[in-house]
């Protein structure tokens, strides 16, 4: 099992990296390169970088992802394509994404895409210290008995 996140915009990059330390699950985090860094990661922890083009991240993680992997992502799209292929996909809000509530999360992002477009302006709720325990009790559990 391995743990691809989707690394560019993810909150919580120490709890996954932490957690899955615990359990010698290897963690790969993709990223595109306007991202990149020096900085020296933990054991078990591979940074993969991509391209900054629309969705290279998300092709990248799919191309490599495999039956019994975790995606962590905030991208909806890569959540469907992920569960297509059988994978585990949470979001670091703390919910994992079923092939039961996949399409009604599509549904609400193509209503919003279409809100902005008509000049409303729409915003996410701000990331919480509450999601954040929410993701480490989801994250924990998943990996926990995948293991």
């Amino acid at each position: 099992m391995k743990i691809y996140v989707d690394a560019d915009a993810c909150p919580v990059k120490d709890i996954i990296i932490s957690e899955a330390s615990d359990f010698e699950i290897q963690v790969i985090l993709v990223t595109s390169f306007s991202h990149f860094s020096n900085a020296e990661q933990p054991s078990g922890v591979k940074t993969i970088y991509v391209d900054s083009g629309a969705d290279a991240a998300d092709y990248r993680i799919v191309k490599l992802v495999e039956k019994g992997d975790i995606i962590v992502t905030q991208d909806y799209g890569l959540a469907s394509l992920g569960l297509a292929k059988g994978i585990i996909v949470l979001h670091h809000k703390g919910f994992r994404y079923t092939n039961e509530n996949i399409d009604q999360l599509l549904q609400t992002r193509y209503l919003s895409s279409l809100a902005r477009k008509g000049g409303q302006r729409t915003r996410p709720k701000p990331f919480t210290a509450e999601d954040r325990e929410q993701f480490r009790d989801l994250f924990k559990q998943v990996i926990s008995v995948k293991n």
